[in-house]
Order: C-alpha cells, then structure tokens, then sequence
C-alpha cells in the first residue's frame, strides 16, 4: 500500500467533507508511529497536481504525507465551488491535522506541514495559529492577501487595491441576484499574461503540462472581500516559533513573499534556500527543481521532526 483515497470530515462548522490522499513510505508498519507531513495546493490547484507530486516525493523518503483538496474546490464538497476564502483554506490545514491525530500509526508530536504558492502562505498562517505544526516548508511562497493588494513584483500600494474590494463587494451583490461571479487565480488564455513567468501559470493550468479536470484556475469574486484584506503572516513576529525552510527560484517574481516571513517571524530556526534558474513556476512541475527542492525538504523535516 503506497497510498489512500480518504475523506475528512472537516470539524470547522462548514459541514464540509475534504478529499485527500495519504502517502506511505515503503515499508509501511501500521503497528508504528511516523513524522507526517501536510501538503496544501496552490490557489486554483488541487491534489492530484503540485501538492500530490511534493506528497508523493516525500513519502518515498520515508514520511507520512498528506495532499488535499481545499474546501469547496477539487473533490471537496461546499457550495459555492471555486471559493477561495483564505480564512478557510488556514482553517483547512488544521482540519487535516485534526483527523491525523486520530490514526494510531501518526507521532502526533511530529507533524509538520507544507505548501506550494498560496498553499504555503496558508501553512505559515495555520502555523502561527496552530502549534500542532511542528515545522514549516514553504515552495514558491505567496502571501495571497499581498499579492492582490502589491502585485506579483511587489509594486503597486496598498490602497490602490482598494477597487478589488468593492469590485468583491459587487460580486457579492450580484451572486445573490444572478449567479456566481468568478475572476481568475491564474491567467485562462496565454494573451492575458503579463510576463513569461505568468504564462508558465496559464501553460500549468491550462495545457497538458498539468491540467486537471477539477482545477479550472479561477476563483469566485466574492473572494475579493476576503482576500484583500488578509494577510497569511499575522503576528508571525510573536508566534512564528517553528523551524520554517523557504525554498524560492532565483529568478521567481515571488521571492518578496518568502522573504517578507523570513525578515518577521519571530523563529531564530530559519532558512531560504535558492533553486538557481527556477522562477515561481519552475518549483512547480519541473523535475530537476522539484528533485532539487525534495532534497532540502526532506533532511529539514525529518532532521525537525524527529
């Protein structure tokens, strides 16, 4: 047994059932307790893309992992689909950690979590609030709250952003009388790119790169009036205590948002890792980075979760 289609009934009040799948080392013993590890997709992602690739990767090194689907997206049950409340995609990895801490064979002392783009950003955020998280690793790092406040680059103000929150007001208004609205995650046509590192995100969504079924790569835009206003590394310069690893691509428009947690958070147990050539996306798919990536997570999470 290698891996586990599982369902989790999320105890966060939504009366959601989450999808995921565990991921056992070989040599798998039941009769034992292993170090875990949570893996949580980007925005607009699902398991069976990035977070199952890392789950996977990692549990032929010998952990437990954990991919899974967000609430209301992939295989996920809630309504409306696609919403992309980060509120509850933090809430979502610590439901995770809930149902691993009833299985006999997980060290409940030594689980650790990670994520891919905004899946990271979430994990530091359930970090700050839920010390179960033993240690964090982060790939390609996005605070999505800031990107959507600063842009990708880091360069447009926080109140120029001000629009994106009565446009999520609007949409609110008009699910009630038309329907759900949507705005993409990720570019839907090759055109609507900015800059090559961007249409490397359509290109993963929307191609035979890595297209899912259950990944369509936009969001509800209600989402909006969550969004904007949420920043994944609240009060990390009190309550960020554990061991965290930041892997970035030198060449990733993102890096800012590693580095913005790794400047604040109160941990002294801290490190950013730089994949050489590898922009945002690269860490995503390709396998001489993600091999590259692996091999820092891996000594990271069993040095830290021992």
């Amino acid at each position: 047994m290698s891996q586990e289609k599982i369902s989790i009934k999320n105890g966060n009040g939504q009366g959601i059932t989450l999808s995921a799948v565990i991921y056992f080392p070989e040599g798998f013993d039941q009769n034992k307790k292993y170090p875990s590890v949570v893996v949580s997709h980007p925005g607009g992602g699902v398991k069976e893309q990035t977070a199952g690739l890392y789950a996977k990767k990692l549990s032929e090194n010998g952990l437990i992992t954990i991919a899974y689907d967000a609430s209301y997206q992939g295989e996920s049950t809630g309504e409306p689909r696609q919403l992309e409340n980060p509120y509850i995609r933090t809430e979502d990895v610590s439901a995770v950690i809930d149902y691993l801490t009833t299985l006999p064979y997980i060290d409940t002392e030594n689980i650790g979590a990670m994520g891919i783009c905004a899946g990271a950003g979430y994990t530091a955020n359930a970090a700050i609030n839920d010390h179960r998280i033993k240690a964090v690793g982060m790939v390609s790092a996005v605070n999505i709250g800031s990107m959507f406040r600063n842009g990708w680059e880091n360069n447009v103000k926080d109140a120029d952003a001000f629009p994106y929150l009565i446009a999520g007001s609007n949409a609110r208004t008009a699910d009630a009388k038309e329907g759900t609205q949507t705005l993409p995650l990720a570019p839907m046509k090759e055109e609507d790119a900015p800059n090559e590192e961007l249409r490397e995100a359509w290109e993963y969504y929307h191609t035979d790169r890595c297209q899912y079924p259950t990944a369509p790569g936009f969001a509800t835009a209600r989402s909006l009036t969550q969004i904007i206003s949420y920043d994944a590394y609240n009060k990390a310069e009190a309550f960020f205590t554990q061991p965290l690893l930041a892997i970035v691509g030198s060449v990733a428009g993102s890096a800012w948002m590693s580095d913005d947690l790794l400047n604040i958070a109160a941990t002294t147990d801290k490190k950013k890792y730089i994949v050489e050539g590898a922009n945002h996306m690269s860490l995503y798919d390709r396998e001489n980075y993600v091999n590259e990536a692996v091999s820092q997570l891996v000594p990271f999470f069993k040095e830290k979760l021992a």
